[in-house]
């Protein structure tokens, strides 16, 4: 099979049914799209093709033609300049940085699709799951790559009216928020 990523052809001999991410990982060499749950879930799997992130873990090597645009964190940039990157290290986002990779992918997607979101827009396309809930920081940094004056500093926690109204109600796209121990 023959795949396009990051712009470079691979010839690849593996099963119909391997995941694109693990063709990616294993075949290619490009480590850093990561396994998360293996169901299309977490995200930390996302990957381009075509201009559209997609969820790498849970699409067979069969599915992707040969024509497809595959890109992945790697193909990003060079040397990390990338704005959403840079955005990402400006704010300091990452704590464990596992599900970063996919993360970035997602904004970088939302940011082609949308180059100006609101918080609503962010909080609707950024469904990747972080364990370490640097949600806020996830949404500032991509305010922050977007130019609109909402980056702030990383600790800033951006909440919605609704939420503001109402303590103790979710926040950040339905994320439970953080109860406090006394």
């Amino acid at each position: 099979m023959r795949l396009n990523v990051n712009g470079k052809a691979y010839e690849v001999d593996v099963e119909p049914e391997t995941p694109l991410l693990w063709t990616l990982r294993e075949f290619i060499g490009l480590t850093g799209t990561k396994y998360g749950c293996g169901i299309k879930q977490c995200g930390a799997c996302s990957v381009h093709i075509n201009g559209e992130v997609q969820r790498s873990c849970s699409i067979p090597i069969s599915a992707v033609k040969s024509s497809d645009r595959i890109l992945t964190i790697e193909g990003l940039s060079r040397d990390s300049s990338h704005p959403v990157q840079k955005a990402w290290v400006e704010l300091d986002v990452p704590q464990c940085g596992y599900c970063q990779s996919g993360q970035i992918m997602a904004a970088v997607a939302l940011l082609e699709k949308k180059p100006q979101p609101t918080d609503t827009d962010i909080d609707e396309a950024m469904t990747n799951i972080c364990r370490c809930g640097t949600y806020q920081r996830i949404r500032a940094a991509i305010h922050l790559a977007a130019g609109t004056g909402k980056g702030g500093s990383g600790s800033i926690i951006h909440m919605t009216a609704d939420a503001a109204a109402s303590p103790g109600a979710p926040i950040d796209g339905g994320k439970p928020e953080r109860e406090e121990v006394h």
